[in-house]
């Protein structure tokens, strides 16, 4: 069991991906406003199955104690 109380009791380590958009701005975002803070750099891949650039961003709860 985790010392940590995120929401929804999720892990403390999260990588939302998703089409790079509004939509997943928002994603990002609506997790730095419920206590999420950014873990490393995000990554952008083409994602040639779908004809779109896909993103990924890591995210970390401002709880955890995460050496980089």
């Amino acid at each position: 069991m985790s010392q940590y109380e995120t929401p929804e009791d999720r892990p403390i380590y999260r990588l939302l991906t998703g089409k790079d958009d509004r939509a997943f701005c928002e994603r990002i975002s609506e997790a730095l406003e419920q206590g999420w803070r950014l873990y490393g750099s995000p990554t952008m891949s083409w994602d040639t199955a779908e004809n779109c650039m896909k993103a990924a961003q890591a995210v970390i709860w401002h709880e955890a104690d995460v050496v980089m």
